[in-house]
């Protein structure tokens, strides 16, 4: 079954993403706070949305996006942060039935496309996401800015 998650689900949402962070070998940049990523999914001015995918009443993955813009498309897209399934309840059409659901939304939005990224030794992934008919982008990088970087960034001077 998924569901769209519900306030009382930031603690397991908190969790599945520590859980993703390790399958991923980083576990070293989790530093989020329970209290903030449900402040950014609930609170006045969400930022972020979620949805669970449950096995006899327990959450045993999890999908978490948020919205950006095409100014090619001219349209609304979906940018799918976090797809992750627990190890023992994969191949049981938990992440078909997730990555669905955010098609679902996306089309019912009129999104003009759902995008995410993948690891490139995560060939398990890859493998599921050419299954399902997405297509990696060759010739785009992906930049990020974070940390320090991003502090020193802000504080530059913007002539």
């Amino acid at each position: 079954m998924i569901r769209p998650a519900q306030p009382d689900d930031t603690p397991i949402i908190c969790g599945l993403i520590r859980e993703l962070a390790e399958y991923e070998k980083l576990t070293h940049q989790v530093v989020l706070e329970e209290q903030r990523v449900h402040e950014h999914l609930f609170g006045s001015q969400p930022c972020v949305e979620a949805i669970l995918a449950e096995e006899h009443g327990q959450a045993v993955g999890f999908a978490l996006f948020f919205s950006n813009y095409s100014t090619f498309l001219g349209r609304p897209g979906i940018y799918l942060e976090d797809l992750y399934v627990k190890p023992k309840h994969r191949g049981a059409g938990h992440g078909r039935a997730l990555l669905g659901e955010v098609a679902r939304l996306a089309v019912e939005r009129d999104c003009g496309r759902l995008e995410w990224a993948v690891l490139n030794w995560n060939q398990p992934s890859i493998e599921f996401y050419n299954r399902l008919g997405g297509e990696p982008l060759d010739g785009w990088t992906t930049y990020r800015v974070a940390g320090e970087a991003l502090a020193n960034l802000a504080r530059s001077d913007a002539s």
